[in-house]
C-alpha cells in the first residue's frame, strides 16, 4: 500500500509539473483571468460606486469578495479548455500507455487550477489594496477566507473537468463557465439583495455565491459570520463531492 501511494502521489507531482509549465510558458492565461475582474472592480467602484447604497463607506471592501469569486469562475474555464485539448491531441492515450496512475492526469490539471487561481486572487487583492481595500481580519480569519476560496476553486474545477471531458468543441468546453460568472450579479456581491424584486431576491438569497460572499465579507471585516460560513462550506463541499463523482465517471467512460 505504501509503495502504491508513493507511486500515485509521485505521478500527480509529475502531471502537476507538466501543467504548471504550460501555465508559466503562457502567462497570458493568468493575465486574462485577472484583467476582467479588475476591470469590473474599477468600473463598479469609480463609476457606479457613488450611486450604490450598501451601508458602508468603503465600497471596495463590500465588492471584493464577489470579484474574487468571479476571477475563480473565469479561471476554471481554462482547465476545461486544457483538458479538451489534451483529449483531442491524444495526450491521454499516450500517458495511459505508460505505467502511471490514470487519475493522476486529472489531478495534475486540478492542482494547476488551484495554484493559478490563487495567483490571480493575490494579484486582485493587491490591486484592491491600492484602491483602498482595508481589512481588520486576523490571521485565522485570513486562513478561513483562503480555505473557502480553495474549496470553491476545487468545486468549480471538477465541474470544469466534466465539461472538458464531455465537450465536442473548444467553445463548448469553456461555455459552461458563463452561467457561473453570472451568479455573483444575482447575489449580494454588488448590491444588497433587499433592493431586488421578490422572486429575484429569493433566488439570490438561496444560491451558493450569496452565502460564500457573505462569509468572506464578514471574515475580512472581522465580524461574526453567523451561519453564512457553514452554509458556504456546505455548498462548496456538496458541489465538490458531486462534481468529483460525476467527473470520475465521465473520465472512466472516455478511457474505457
Amino acid at each position: 500500500m505504501e509503495a502504491i501511494q508513493k507511486h500515485f502521489f509521485g505521478d500527480i507531482g509529475v502531471m502537476f509539473g507538466r501543467s504548471m509549465r504550460h501555465i508559466f510558458r503562457s502567462m497570458d492565461t493568468i493575465i486574462t483571468v485577472t484583467i476582467m475582474p479588475i476591470a469590473f472592480m474599477l468600473l463598479f467602484v469609480y463609476v457606479f460606486g457613488g450611486a450604490i447604497r450598501t451601508g458602508t463607506d468603503n465600497y471596495v471592501n463590500y465588492l471584493l469578495p464577489g470579484i474574487l469569486l468571479m476571477a475563480i469562475a473565469s479561471g476554471i474555464s481554462y482547465t476545461a479548455y486544457r483538458l479538451f485539448i489534451d483529449m483531442q491531441r491524444g495526450i491521454f492515450e499516450r500517458l495511459h500507455s505508460m505505467p502511471i496512475a490514470r487519475s493522476a492526469i486529472l489531478w495534475g490539471h486540478v492542482l494547476t487550477s488551484l495554484v493559478s487561481n490563487a495567483i490571480s486572487v493575490v494579484v486582485i487583492i493587491l490591486v484592491a489594496l491600492i484602491m483602498g481595500f482595508r481589512s481588520s481580519a486576523g490571521v485565522l480569519s485570513w486562513f478561513a477566507v483562503a480555505g473557502i476560496l480553495a474549496l470553491f476553486t476545487l468545486a468549480l474545477t471538477w465541474i470544469a473537468t466534466i465539461a472538458g471531458l464531455s465537450a465536442k468543441s473548444v467553445d463548448g468546453a469553456s461555455a459552461f463557465s458563463y452561467p457561473i460568472l453570472f451568479l455573483p450579479f444575482i447575489s449580494s456581491a454588488f448590491v444588497p439583495t433587499q433592493s431586488m424584486p421578490l422572486v429575484v431576491r429569493v433566488f439570490a438569497n438561496n444560491q451558493p455565491v450569496n452565502s460564500i460572499v457573505g462569509a468572506i465579507r464578514s471574515l475580512l471585516a472581522g465580524e461574526p459570520v453567523a451561519n453564512d460560513i457553514w452554509t458556504a462550506l456546505a455548498w462548496c463541499l456538496g458541489i465538490l463531492v458531486v462534481a468529483y463523482v460525476f467527473a470520475m465517471r465521465v473520465y472512466q467512460r472516455r478511457i474505457s
